[in-house]
């Protein structure tokens, strides 16, 4: 195997991780970051910008960009938004979980069903339809992926009726049966990654998640990066559920399940049947690549449990206006610990991911400390460019 094509909503950490592996790589994504074509053999824009735009993809039109990247493809590997590709429908192997498998894990509701069974501690869920039923404070939040962007809290009915309208309005474009009404608890978001094949799952590492972090981004729950490894007494706890939950899913590769670590202990949230956000920071942090291991475990081999080196943390900073990105801005990016940067001429829309910052230390507060003075020095540098356009804009003597 060594021609292969990752495609999915965002596709660099995987580009990446399977060319320091020594694979031909090509891609099909959303964004066309600058470092996913410095890795790639050839990459194409998919202009999907919602999970329903992904999933009514013509397999066709994949089959056509795979066919004019003049390479012969071993396989395909999927990214977030497009783990249920059907398989029979591509002329390679697609290295992912089956379809039926992955709808089944990817969906908040479902999953909670399974947890139940399994006597596994989740948040309980509410049906709309049942109103009195509903303990209040409540999270709101797609059934599916959504990176934390469309997350809300209600604290009683008019504000869930108020979330709910928002949800289904046509920014969002949401039916009632895609947004799952659940318990909303206290405590410090955290996952678990984890590689499995047929008949055995291994817990690689266990990941701090950065959630709503003010200095990354405005919005309460978006996704904002994580720690690599999570200090924790509950990570043996966690690793145990997570892969007795990956092998009962009957999930295959790189898995991650969302916890969140409340004053009783862990709490599962999701999962993740697909590559993380947390791919940099574990390969880093644990001295492991996961591409190699994702691919390892579809031959039924799984590598070693590795152990960590240092702390490795990753930043997503979130654009809080419109941004035009010209090289003085690249610039600026370029000369942090940056990843995800993209392309001169891009516009980044209002709360949308401007760039990733990552930093490796040999504590945890250390790691934070430097990230927030890279997202400082960049967001400095916009703040001082809109404030000086203002200014040259202004009358004579109003500046």
């Amino acid at each position: 195997m060594q021609n292969i094509l990752a495609i999915g909503f965002d596709t660099r950490n995987i580009v990446c991780s399977a060319s320091r592996a020594g694979y031909t790589v090509c891609s099909i994504d959303a964004f066309r970051d600058l470092d996913l074509q410095e890795c790639a053999y050839a990459s194409a824009l998919l202009e999907c910008r919602t999970s329903g735009e992904l999933r009514q993809l013509d397999p066709g039109w994949i089959v056509a960009k795979m066919n004019g990247f003049g390479l012969d493809f071993d396989a395909i590997v999927p990214g977030s938004g497009m783990e249920m590709l059907d398989p029979s429908r591509f002329p390679c192997p697609v290295l992912a979980s089956s379809p039926e498998a992955v709808k089944e894990a990817s969906n908040k509701l479902h999953l909670a069903k399974r947890l139940e069974a399994m006597g596994m501690p989740h948040p309980r869920c509410y049906s709309s339809n049942e109103p009195e039923a509903i303990e209040y404070p409540v999270i709101l939040k797609p059934a599916t992926g959504g990176g934390g962007i469309f997350n809300r809290v209600a604290n009683n009915r008019q504000e869930m009726l108020e979330v709910l309208e928002e949800l289904s309005g046509p920014d969002q474009g949401l039916t009632e049966n895609e947004i799952v009404i659940q318990q909303f608890l206290e405590g410090t978001p955290s996952s678990v990654s984890v590689l499995s094949t047929k008949d055995e799952a291994l817990a690689v590492a266990v990941n701090e998640q950065l959630t709503g972090i003010p200095w990354l981004s405005r919005l309460p729950f978006a996704y904002c990066g994580n720690i690599t490894p999570f200090i924790t007494e509950y990570a043996e706890e966690m690793e145990k559920l997570a892969e007795e939950l990956i092998l009962e899913l009957g999930l295959l590769g790189s898995c991650g399940v969302d916890f969140l670590v409340t004053e009783q202990g862990p709490v599962v949230l999701e999962v993740n049947p697909r590559f993380q956000g947390s791919l940099d920071t574990v390969e880093k942090a644990m001295g492991i690549n996961l591409f190699e291991a994702h691919a390892g475990c579809f031959r039924g081999e799984l590598p070693e449990k590795p152990k960590a080196k240092l702390f490795a943390a990753r930043g997503v900073l979130y654009s809080d206006r419109e941004l035009f990105i010209d090289r003085k801005l690249m610039e600026v990016i370029l000369r942090e610990k940056s990843a995800d940067i993209p392309p001169q001429k891009t516009v980044i829309e209002p709360d949308w991911p401007l760039t990733s910052l990552f930093e490796f230390a040999s504590t945890r507060e250390e790691a934070i400390k430097s990230l927030e003075g890279g997202a400082e020095r960049i967001k400095t540098f916009i703040a001082e460019r809109i404030t000086g356009k203002a200014e040259s804009l202004s009358p004579a003597g109003e500046a």
